[in-house]
């Protein structure tokens, strides 16, 4: 999910790996898929999951970005087809009271990045292209 607020800043959330807990990274909310689902209904209950924000499936209009991310976590090697939807609200606290056990222990902090921030940060990014990708989406400053 690519969650936007009105002054264009995207919510991300810092998190680690149980395998490499020094090495923190941002990502955007979302997760995969239950049996059944399709992507636009994962990212919508991972958005209320992760944020506390319903929006139903069917607001969510087409993905502005696809992708497929290899990574590990835990130890664990993953291949996940990843579907972007852009939702913009004029604001919004977030409410992690929806993280399940893993989420509660291996995300910690969350924070509304601009994409000029983005452009000059160090920190690492999910996904590295994620500031082509809100460009593309019409996300941040012309």
């Amino acid at each position: 999910m690519l969650l936007v607020d009105a002054a264009e800043r995207v919510l991300l959330f810092r998190g680690s790996d149980p395998t490499h807990p020094d090495v923190h990274y941002w990502f955007t909310p979302g997760g995969g898929l239950d049996d059944g689902e399709t992507t636009a209904q994962a990212a919508a209950r991972e958005l209320y999951e992760e944020t506390g924000l319903a929006v139903p499936a069917a607001e969510l209009g087409p993905a502005v970005h696809s992708e497929v991310a290899l990574f590990s976590f835990d130890g664990v090697a993953y291949r996940q087809e990843q579907d972007f939807y852009l939702v913009r609200v004029p604001e919004w606290h977030v409410d992690t009271s929806g993280f399940d056990e893993v989420e509660r222990q291996w995300v910690h902090a969350h924070h509304w990045w601009s994409v000029p921030e983005l452009r000059e940060t160090g920190e690492l990014l999910y996904p590295a292209d994620l500031v082509a990708v809100l460009d593309g989406a019409g996300v941040g400053p012309c």
